[in-house]
């Protein structure tokens, strides 16, 4: 008889445990959908990636900044691209969270041999010293995150439009 009530109580004892993870899973996406969108320097954070990516309307947003790895949040507008760009020292992932674009990679800087359509949910690396750009191409923002390894921006970056992110990339 024991057994018997054992069998029958399972059920509701994984029922229970399975709403309770629901009910926190829950309370965990309301905390990270109110994440403050900001550089939390080399501090842990932890955040719904596609919540953050998708809430950043800047050009440029640095998101964190440690001391070998850095991420930033991008939006670029229909027909915007990042623009072309070295970077000799810092290897660089891409993850596309919405939106069409096309990127552009090469050994020099007028010649892009390496050319691929790029939509949600499509990531891409772009190795130290290869000259490359990523242009919208689409009809809505194209938000993505990248994340640099070393550091590519000052801790805090906030760059509101493309020209912004453009006068800064020339200074450096």
């Amino acid at each position: 008889m024991k057994i018997f009530f054992l069998l029958l109580a399972l059920p509701a004892v994984f029922f229970t445990a399975c709403n309770q993870q629901t009910k926190r899973t829950s309370q965990n996406q309301v905390e990270t959908e109110q994440i403050e969108l900001k550089d939390y320097g080399s501090e842990p954070v932890v955040f719904d990636m596609e919540d953050i990516t998708l809430r950043n309307e800047n050009f440029r947003t640095g998101f964190w900044t440690g001391t070998f790895l850095q991420m930033t949040l991008m939006t670029l507008q229909p027909g915007e691209d990042i623009g072309v760009e070295l970077h000799t020292k810092t290897d660089q992932f891409i993850r596309v969270e919405s939106g069409v674009g096309t990127v552009y990679m090469g050994d020099t800087e007028n010649n892009f041999d390496f050319v691929r359509e790029v939509k949600d949910d499509f990531a891409f690396f772009i190795p130290a010293g290869k000259w490359h750009n990523l242009k919208n191409t689409g009809d809505t923002p194209l938000k993505l995150y990248s994340i640099y390894a070393p550091a590519e921006h000052d801790h805090g970056t906030v760059h509101e439009t493309r020209a912004e992110g453009m006068e800064h990339d020339h200074d450096h």
